[in-house]
């Protein structure tokens, strides 16, 4: 019998793979796509096998065997084994770290896959009992959730998540109903279609967009649903899943923030009596690999989660949904570069299986996509019967008096909603108390020590903190510059802004939303259940309040300042402003209240503000597509951004011009733009430097990045830098 070796994915920083022998002493079979416990110099890591062969490229006396199947099985259909090399090789990252990226942390420290799992039947007396024999509500609803399973039992986990609770299941074990039982749970589960509640009666639009997306179940294609706010998009997807799921085939739904799960995954169990489950970077380890675990073995029928969820293995399924579709948040920034959205594309492409892109502010790219025929347009283009038309007025900030960033016509806006009971939203993209610490007699400024930044004063406690590195100090006494006392907080953060409509509005609550108030755990939900009171409120928040969230008694939304980001140097600002307003702006009036928004702009007159009053965001697209088409930027031309990060920016710069040179003599080389600073060229001490790639085609950039990135790896300067490729980057921070 010939000698068979391991191709294994190791969790380092080198683009390669490497191979192990199969000692006498490894029980079992190894699989590809199973993990595999193995030497690496003097430690011992956990890889993923990818190939099981013959042949091996390294010297066979230099092959170390491995030491211990630490699975049975794969943990990767071969679907998904296709989805994670295909971005290994076109994000151009070690591929061991991509497979690492797509496994829990506790799988990836060695977990055992399955999990001897608490679960709980009725005993014969409990399966022949009656309703009526049970008084108490909570004892009902537990007998009730596990009659459908008879002896098999249910979870207790999963009785924990329809908000049964163990007191519960012990109290009705003690009349003898109910016995607990351990399970070790291996068996694959199928998806089943069972209503909480029924679902409402669609529109035309909306029935339009379910018979295009439910008549492709079962075969790929993208739709893109492009749906003004409040016109129902989550009302498609609800009765789309329910086909998906009456064929027996799980939904995938990708959201962009940890604080859009709560909100979702609860309209989600309310339509639904399946078991749906969450991913995402809240969770505890254990959480996560028990809702990893669920969707694994097809129990969870609707997986919800954040962008790295679309790794998470799936048996059966037959619905990918990405909702938010243009939001920044789909794309990781750190590390393994990938983009979530362009991947749900590939692998419901793999799956063969619909995918549905929504939005009220599609990106450019999707939009583009629709344009040339690859993705179905469906159009929402009405809010739902029971929202009323919302009013959008600009407000001069020039001259005006501004308390902590508020106009009087923005005050006395507010303080008629609060009158009525309604609810108001202020939007401001900074946090922290104030933006600027500044001395009013030398005009000297607080900076980061270690990033090209200002640094933020913050309240509560009293500190400057730098929102890039993460630098935190007292703020001083005096100035640095002069000794001078008279230091003042300029401009205004959230803090600020919380504390000034506190002082004008003290009988209303103020909610603040950002990174600093949501960090502990179930704060958005708190959160919501306060909002959900309907009662006279004002929201404070950053951009995390523009994403998709649903406040039925919010009237008026404002943003304090509607053009901060027009001056940015990344040629998508203008994109990324228009999608904000229009994002902010339909949180009002979306129920049977009339809404108003206010933009406070130094610029009322600027070009992308009328065309946004004129127009909507659908003639800015329009407007904006033509001018990417006329200069060959995305979606157009083709983009990757070679990142160096050095202690000197001599360094920087010098293995960018090194690398851009080795670049321009390979066949059918790009374009070049840099080397140049990043827009904020020292960030955490230490100094970066981009050099822009850009290509007509995608297939041509990508053949030109294989061998160019073998050239870069092996230049000289290569070991003085800390360097990075980004294809297709969204931000070129």
């Amino acid at each position: 019998m010939p000698r068979l070796y391991l191709h294994v994915a190791l969790p380092v920083p080198l683009r390669k793979t490497f191979d192990y022998s199969i000692p006498a002493s490894l029980h079992g079979t190894p699989h590809v796509g199973a993990r595999v416990r193995v030497p690496f110099g003097k430690r011992e890591l956990i890889g993923v096998i990818l190939a099981v062969d013959e042949h091996t490229d390294s010297p066979v006396e230099k092959i170390k065997p491995a030491r211990h199947l630490v699975d049975a099985h794969s943990l990767f259909s071969p679907q998904l084994m296709q989805l994670l090399t295909w971005a290994a090789h076109y994000y151009h990252y070690p591929i061991g770290e991509v497979f690492s990226t797509a496994l829990p942390t506790l799988l990836r420290q060695g977990e055992d896959l399955y999990d001897n799992l608490t679960h709980w039947r009725l005993t014969t007396l409990g399966l022949n009992l009656t309703t009526d024999a049970l008084r108490g509500a909570k004892q009902q609803a537990a007998w009730q959730a596990l009659v459908p399973h008879g002896t098999h039992g249910i979870s207790e986990d999963f009785l924990k998540r329809l908000g049964i609770e163990r007191t519960t299941l012990l109290a009705l074990a003690k009349k003898e109903l109910t016995e607990e039982f351990g399970q070790h749970e291996t068996k694959l589960g199928t998806p089943q279609l069972k209503y909480a509640e029924s679902p409402i009666t669609a529109n035309s639009e909306q029935e339009t967009a379910i018979a295009a997306i439910t008549r492709n179940l079962g075969q790929f294609k993208t739709f893109l649903l492009d749906g003004v706010t409040g016109s129902g998009k989550t009302e498609v997807y609800l009765q789309s899943i329910a086909s998906c799921l009456a064929n027996h085939k799980q939904a995938l739904v990708l959201v962009p923030e940890i604080g859009l799960t709560p909100q979702t995954v609860a309209r989600f169990r309310a339509r639904f009596a399946v078991e749906t489950v969450m991913l995402h970077s809240g969770l505890t380890d254990r959480e996560r690999l028990r809702a990893w675990r669920r969707a694994y073995l097809g129990h969870a029928a609707i997986i919800i989660g954040t962008r790295s969820t679309i790794f998470t293995p799936l048996p059966h399924l037959g619905l990918v949904i990405v909702d938010e579709e243009h939001d920044l948040s789909f794309k990781q920034q750190e590390g393994f570069r990938y983009n979530a959205r362009d991947l749900a594309v590939l692998r419901a492409q793999l799956a063969q299986c619909p995918v549905v892109l929504g939005s009220a502010t599609p990106s450019l790219e999707s939009l583009a996509n629709a344009k040339a025929g690859r993705y179905e347009h469906l159009w929402l283009k009405e809010r739902a019967a029971t929202l009323t038309p919302t009013t959008i007025k600009l407000i001069d900030l020039r001259g005006q008096k501004l308390q902590a960033g508020l106009t009087s016509a923005l005050k006395e806006a507010i303080a008629s909603r609060l009158k009525k009971d309604e609810q108001v939203i202020i939007f401001l993209n900074r946090r922290g108390f104030a933006p600027v610490l500044l001395c009013h007699d030398c005009a000297w400024q607080a900076k980061c020590p270690r990033c090209d930044a200002k640094i933020t004063l913050h309240r509560n406690p009293v500190r400057l903190h730098c929102h890039h590195c993460g630098f935190s100090q007292q703020p001083p006494s005096h100035c640095p510059e002069c000794q001078s006392k008279a230091l003042r907080a300029i401009g205004a953060g959230t803090v600020r802004v919380e504390e000034a409509l506190q002082e004008l509005f003290p009988k209303v609550p103020v909610h603040r939303i950002d990174r600093d108030s949501t960090r502990k755990k179930d704060s958005w939900h708190n959160l919501y259940a306060d909002i959900e009171t309907n009662k006279a409120a004002i929201l404070v928040g950053t951009q995390m309040l523009a994403k998709g969230h649903h406040f039925p008694n919010v009237t008026l939304v404002a943003l304090l300042e509607a053009d901060s980001g027009l001056l940015g140097a990344d040629f998508r600002a203008g994109e990324r402003v228009a999608q904000l307003i229009t994002q902010v702006a339909g949180r009002a009036g979306r129920a049977h209240k009339a809404g108003l928004v206010l933009l406070q702009s130094h610029q009322p007159e600027h070009p992308l503000l009328q065309q946004l009053l004129a127009s909507g965001y659908q003639g800015f697209a329009e407007l904006a597509l033509n001018e990417r088409q006329a200069i060959g930027l995305p979606p157009y031309g083709y983009l990757a951004l070679l990142r160096a990060e050095a202690n000197y920016p001599e360094t920087a710069f010098a293995f960018l011009t090194e690398a851009m040179s080795h670049g321009q003599v390979l066949a059918d080389a790009p374009e070049f733009w840099g080397p140049i600073p990043a827009p904020m060229e020292k960030k955490a001490g230490i100094f970066r430097a981009h050099l822009l790639v850009k290509h007509h085609q995608r297939a041509a950039l990508q053949r030109f990045l294989t061998l160019w990135l073998n050239k870069v790896n092996a230049l000289n300067d290569a070991k003085k830098v800390r360097w990075a490729i980004d294809v297709d980057p969204q931000e070129l921070a």
